[in-house]
């Protein structure tokens, strides 16, 4: 079976590329090689057409590869589909996601706002997964009854993408096009994504310059370069949220956070009314969810320790052996704490994240919104610890205590001669390192980028390469019973099946550790923003590839904003001025460190300047937050336009065209006419009905010209009295 890559290069003559048949979605159904298995997977398959076609979907079902089936799906009523797309935009304005409510006119609010394929292919997922009782199929991929339902995708607009890539191919930045365009294809959750990214690169030109010129001027640990640096990450991070909330709002989504999807997996204890609705809801015991929640702390406890000593293990192996050891085979068992590292490191973070994971689940949140975010923060935690870790151990252990610590070392020189057939170890003595530090944000800045770089984009491709032999033999079996007509298109369906899920949130991820090594530790080595630059050039086109290549078509959600990670960057800015101002304070001197002793540290000078420090970054940010508040983005004028237009056309539809016309006043000019016949006529109705004082009050004046002549005549017997005075 030939790759999405081969295909591509073939200068789109593929047949496969050229049409996705009317198809939506493609189900990847597994079936079991145990023929003891096969009746319930055949049961649970029959289930699931059934269930399809009860909420109004079409299917067609070809032989997949390795022992599956293919299950296409299609609405089968566009009509549906419309008032599914239509209820949800006037759901959207009730939620006040919208400004104004879509024309009550159906073909008129799709003519103004037509339907994009990213809003299609959403309203359609939440067709096939929604619960039943919600008006969908209940599918749910993986488990309980659809165990044997391995994926549900949307399968890729091959032009689109061949286009995507060459056009991207030859750009610097990315434009609004370009974003509204991902939006559409992808859903807003990438997009956001790629927005961010667009922007943090944009604003590392103006960093990566001036740290370009501090390490040719300032050096390492300047005091000045720290400053700008946090400035740099405030400024940074108050103007995304602006921009969040620009885009939101470009993009029709501002607040749609708050309509929340529920959890399939959500276990409720109850029923109850809704207070405001009167609508029976699930509900789940708050007390039993923090009772959950408070393993929250046993569990970071347990990483920081497990991870921490795995980290100074391995910190304390390697400086014994690259800086006390001196005997045979120094050269290679230097590299020793890199394979344990390289070894343990992953598989102890997937147990943690596999623990972390279990954990949410126990926590039984009934929106995936909630399920995320909780989710999110524990493994940010992780990540925090696995990425910075060895920045710290080395700027506030190894640097101040190294020649304290050096003696314990000794267990290992004795390990050693225990193990060693000679019984004796040659060592040296011990010297701290004052390059340490530097070579370690070096390594993390630059190595690591561009391993993790060749793992995201290098080793997938090399995996399904290693894997494609094994397939041909399957894939030939299949192409025979191919309908005519059909087989390039099911090889290239066959191939998006076998590709593994784009998730946006491991890029997330990936530039928040990114954006804490800049804010934490770029003081050391100024050059790390213009490697992040290069980097990050690189990685908007490199994820493009990634999703239209060597993933499956993402699930167009829909976001208001990067999440969770959002407070995560504001997070690390924040420690980023603590621990900058600490580095800082240590090192900014003409030996460049303690030396290994803590002794001549000033405690009181290192916990003013974190204390100082603190309350300038937080002074700093209710400027720049109050100086960007002033500035109306194109996004916020938008809104503001929709709003006003909305108000005027409820008054209009609700008390009339004349009301919501400019009053006109009535004035001797504009239509109150004062004649004889009207005093008359006036005169014989209060005769008829009689005058109350305050009829009587506001009829001794007739008209303007008559208050003007009382007015004067006043004004004269004024200065008459005056002129006699005198």
């Amino acid at each position: 079976m030939s790759s999405l890559r081969s295909l591509y290069d073939s200068k789109g003559d593929s047949p496969g590329l050229k049409t996705n048949m009317g198809v939506d979605y493609a189900i990847h159904f597994n079936i079991p090689k145990d023929p003891k298995e096969r009746a319930e997977a055949e049961a649970s398959f029959t289930q699931l057409v059934e269930s399809l076609t009860k909420i109004g979907l079409a299917t067609e079902v070809r032989d997949g590869h390795d022992s599956s089936l293919l299950i296409f799906v299609k609405v089968a009523s566009e009509q549906y589909l419309t008032t599914q797309i239509y209820r949800e935009r006037v759901q959207d304005w009730l939620y006040g996601v919208r400004a104004a409510a879509p024309d009550k006119d159906v073909s008129t609010a799709f003519s103004a706002e037509p339907v994009s394929d990213a809003e299609r292919l959403r309203l359609v997922y939440l067709l096939i997964t929604r619960p039943k009782n919600d008006g969908g199929a209940g599918i749910t991929p993986g488990s309980g009854q659809w165990k044997r339902v391995a994926s549900i995708f949307p399968l890729h607009d091959h032009a689109f993408n061949k286009r995507w890539i060459k056009e991207w191919s030859s750009k610097y930045v990315l434009t609004e096009r370009d974003l509204n365009e991902i939006r559409d294809r992808f859903g807003e959750k990438v997009a956001f994504y790629f927005a961010f990214l667009q922007s943090y690169f944009n604003f590392l030109v103006v960093l990566a310059g001036f740290g370009f010129g501090a390490w040719l001027i300032l050096g390492r640990y300047s005091f000045f370069y720290a400053v700008v640096n946090s400035i740099w990450t405030v400024v940074f991070f108050e103007w995304w949220k602006q921009k969040e909330v620009d885009l939101a709002v470009q993009w029709g989504v501002r607040g749609v956070s708050k309509i929340q999807l529920p959890r399939s997996d959500f276990k409720w204890d109850h029923e109850t009314a809704d207070p405001v609705t009167g609508e029976a809801v699930k509900v789940y015991s708050p007390i039993n969810r923090f009772k959950t929640q408070l393993l929250q702390i046993p569990f970071a406890a347990g990483c920081l320790v497990i991870l921490g000593a795995v980290y100074l293990f391995c910190l304390s192996v390697e400086i014994f052996i690259s800086q006390i050891y001196d005997g045979p085979g120094k050269a290679y068992l230097v590299f020793t704490p890199t394979l344990i590292l390289t070894g343990v490191l992953p598989m102890l973070s997937t147990i943690l994240g596999n623990f972390a994971e279990k954990l949410t689940e126990a926590e039984n949140y009934e929106t995936e919104d909630a399920h995320d975010a909780a989710l999110v923060q524990k493994l940010f935690f992780i990540n925090f610890i696995t990425s910075y870790t060895p920045l710290f151990l080395t700027a506030f252990v190894y640097m101040p205590f190294g020649n304290l610590l050096a003696p314990y070392l000794d267990i290992f020189r004795v390990t050693a001669e225990k193990i060693s057939a000679k019984g004796t170890i040659t060592t040296q003595g011990f010297e701290i390192n004052k390059d340490r530090l530097k070579n370690q944000i070096v390594y993390f800045t630059v190595t690591a980028q561009i391993v993790n770089f060749l793992l995201e984009t290098i080793v997938p491709v090399v995996k399904r390469k290693a894997t494609q032999q094994v397939e041909k033999i399957t894939n030939k079996e299949v192409a025979a019973e191919d309908p005519e007509g059909e087989h390039a298109f099911l090889e290239r369906v066959r191939y998006e099946a076998s590709l593994e899920h784009y998730d946006v949130t491991s890029d997330l991820r990936e530039m928040a550790v990114q954006f804490g090594y800049l804010s934490l530790f770029s003081c050391i080595w100024p050059l790390a923003p213009l490697s992040f630059l290069i980097n990050n050039w690189i990685e908007l086109r490199s994820d493009a590839m990634k999703i239209a290549v060597s993933s499956q078509r993402p699930i167009p959600w829909r976001a208001d904003s990067i999440g969770p990670w959002l407070n995560s960057l504001g997070f690390l800015s924040w420690l980023g001025s603590v621990v900058s101002s600490a580095i800082v304070f240590l090192f900014n001197n003409e030996t460049e460190g303690p030396g290994g002793e803590p002794w001549g540290i000033k405690l009181w000078g290192l916990l003013l300047s974190i204390l100082l420090s603190e309350h300038i970054y937080l002074a700093l940010q209710f400027a720049v937050r109050h100086v960007l508040s002033q500035i109306e983005s194109p996004g916020v004028q938008k809104e503001k336009a929709e709003r006003f237009n909305m108000r005027r056309r409820m008054l209009k539809e609700s008390l009339g065209e004349e009301v919501t016309k400019k009053p006109i006043p009535p004035t001797v000019k504009s239509g109150e006419k004062i004649t004889r016949q009207a005093l008359e006529e006036e005169a014989r109705e209060m005769s008829i009905k009689g005058s109350s004082p305050e009829q009587a009050f506001w009829h001794r004046q007739q008209g303007m010209d008559e208050s003007v002549q009382v007015g004067r005549y006043i004004f004269s017997q004024h200065s008459s009295n005056k002129t006699a005075k005198a």
